[in-house]
């Protein structure tokens, strides 16, 4: 369906107009499309000092650097830390580090009780690019920026202590074994006590890929505001991995994500702020990936409390050489509490699949989770308006092909195919005008020859502007209509591409040779194929007299622009379109074989050969 047609209407001038023109939107289209995410949604570096904690509406815009706690948070400190001793507590700890394993279908969570923290959180479900069961803690940046359910706290040592302490573990509503994993669902107490601490986490697991937490910190009897946190990013980051030898970094992907207010909103990896505050009722607050995401719903929303993370690390673009260049890697976090001190909320952590998110909700008015879901993590950009019907119709072609591994590229080849029958009339409609123009050409030449004498900046050259207009008015002839096309199929090209890259049931599907749709094409056949059957639409297209050199770049250059832009895109964007110029070229031949095709190759010949004068070659398109 995505194409490429030559304009069917002489050169307008010395510099061919309309080809130039044609040629011209056409790189334009390809700028606005394969350079959206470099000059139009490129993070943008934050500069001068942090600000004072933003008001609500500027939040749900994007949030603002907070790095300094306000005054009242900081006279809150002091107070805490002034309280008077109460009386002295029993020393509650471990006498040794241990794990707890809690299973059910979805998940294997290995907790420790050094810090009463994840170690693993491992999703059954979905693997890594290396087979394995894909663990969603990223070991390297967890190692550097703290596991998930690190407690965060405003003086340093105090967290430090936190998450280092012995806590006891009890285990209690599970079906488990001496030697075995505790199968959900069931709750596991963490308590620690000394040194004027005491503290409480106990988290809830049931059958889905939510679980609950609660915890209470106090020290000397005064409660601390210690928030939960998944600091260290997501563990689809490959990239930290020795093994990694892609080109992009999938950390370049990852976002904060929240809904305040009822409004859903997000903001890129590299513009959130790194230890800012929001004290404002949050529906929820996640950090998320292109497949997955860890999200925190409080109970309490009025006295929700957020804080942002944000580290870059300079990673060796070729894992395998440390001598290679440098790229970053964005690795963000966040924490979420309760002003008060006591915390109450909710963790989900798993893939961003519509089903799922639909089913998770936020607390509503009724104190139930009844309110707005997670699914506004799943982001398909400017045009999502098409882009989830065009994700529906896949999913449920997929659905009627059945479970087969091959069956979401053959639901790819068909919505192709349904979406090229679609804009079919448009492309007949578009050949129609192409034969209009052409058969004027001759007057609309007559006019510029009158007027070719006048520069450019003259007012004459208005008049020669209303005489072309009040020509086209009268033999019906749409000046636009050849760009009608075009203009209907972009929208539906971006629309494509931001299902492959945002659907996680695309992710690792694979298509014949191509191992994951979602990804480059290892082997470039299908780009390469992409090339020959562009070229092939091109070159049997009719064309007025083009000169040589314009001819080339129309038949030969844009295919090899186009198809060497997909060596990096989703191979399942280059199927799409490769579908689409299979059609394309059985639609060009019964359009050369019909009586308005006949005509244009006519006229494309006969001002091609006068053009040529005294035997100047030119390459024309065939039937």
């Amino acid at each position: 369906m995505p194409e490429i047609q030559n304009p069917n209407l002489q050169s307008q001038g010395p510099g061919g107009g309309n080809t130039r023109s044609t040629m011209i939107f056409w790189l334009l289209l390809l700028m606005v499309f394969f350079g959206y995410e470099t000059f139009f949604n490129k993070p943008k570096p934050e500069t001068g000092t942090p600000a004072a904690k933003p008001t609500q509406s500027q939040q749900a815009a994007q949030p603002a650097p907070s790095a300094t706690p306000s005054p009242a948070t900081a006279a809150s400190r002091k107070s805490a830390a002034k309280a008077p001793a109460s009386a002295p507590a029993p020393v509650i700890t471990a006498a040794a580090e241990n794990e707890t394993t809690v299973d059910n279908e979805l998940y294997k969570i290995v907790l420790t009780n050094r810090g009463a923290r994840i170690q693993h959180w491992i999703l059954k479900k979905y693997s890594d690019s290396n087979g394995q069961p894909l663990d969603i803690v990223q070991p390297q940046a967890s190692a550097r920026f703290g596991l998930p359910l690190s407690f965060f706290t405003y003086d340093p040592d105090l967290t430090t202590q936190l998450n280092n302490a012995l806590y006891q573990v009890t285990v209690s509503g599970a079906q488990s074994s001496p030697r075995g994993p505790v199968l959900a669902p069931a709750t596991i107490t963490f308590r620690y006590a000394a040194n004027g601490l005491d503290i409480v986490k106990t988290l809830h697991f049931n059958s889905s890929y939510v679980i609950g937490v609660d915890t209470e910190v106090k020290r000397n009897g005064a409660p601390v505001r210690a928030l939960v946190a998944w600091p260290g990013g997501l563990g689809d980051m490959e990239e930290f991995q020795p093994s990694f030898h892609g080109a992009i970094f999938t950390s370049a992907a990852s976002q904060f994500a929240w809904s305040l207010g009822g409004k859903a909103d997000y903001t890129k990896a590299a513009k959130v702020s790194d230890d800012a505050t929001f004290d404002e009722p949050y529906s929820y607050a996640a950090v998320a990936d292109l497949y997955f995401a860890a999200a925190f719903l409080p109970y309490d929303l009025d006295h929700t409390t957020v804080v942002t993370m944000h580290h870059e690390v300079e990673l060796p673009g070729n894992p395998g050489n440390s001598d290679s260049q440098k790229k970053t890697a964005q690795v963000i976090g966040m924490a979420m509490g309760d002003t008060t001190g006591m915390t109450r909320l909710r963790l989900f952590a798993g893939p961003k699949e519509t089903d799922v998110l639909s089913s998770i909700h936020a607390i509503g008015p009724d104190g139930k989770p009844t309110g707005e879901s997670l699914a506004p993590l799943i982001h398909f950009g400017w045009f999502s308006i098409i882009a989830k019907p065009l994700y529906l119709a896949v999913r449920f072609l997929r659905g009627l092909l059945g479970p087969g591994a091959d069956n979401w590229g053959w639901a790819i080849v068909i919505v192709g195919l349904l979406l090229n029958m679609v804009t079919l009339p448009s492309r007949l409609m578009m050949t129609k005008s192409s034969l209009k123009m052409m058969r004027i050409q001759p007057k609309v030449d007559a006019i510029k020859k009158r007027y070719a004498n006048l520069k450019l900046n003259d007012p004459k050259r208005g008049e020669m502007n209303t005489e072309m207009m009040a020509l086209y008015k009268t033999e019906g002839v749409n000046m636009y209509g050849s760009c009608l096309p075009m203009l209907i199929q972009m929208p539906l090209l971006y629309a494509i591409y931001e299902v492959l890259e945002n659907a996680i049931e695309l992710r690792q599907a694979h298509w014949l040779w191509i191992p994951d749709l979602s990804g480059p094409d290892p082997t470039y056949v299908l780009p390469a194929l992409f090339i020959l059957t562009m070229f092939l639409v091109q070159y049997i297209s009719p064309t007025p007299g083009m000169d040589p050199a314009q001819r080339r770049m129309m038949a030969f250059v844009m295919p090899v622009i186009f198809g060497f832009t997909l060596f990096h895109f989703p191979s399942g964007l280059s199927l799409y379109w490769f579908v689409g110029n299979l059609i394309n070229l059985g639609i060009q031949i019964g359009i050369n074989h019909s009586s308005v095709g006949k005509e244009m190759h006519a006229i494309a010949a006969r001002r091609a050969a006068k053009k040529a004068g005294a035997g100047a070659k030119t390459i024309q398109g065939r039937r």
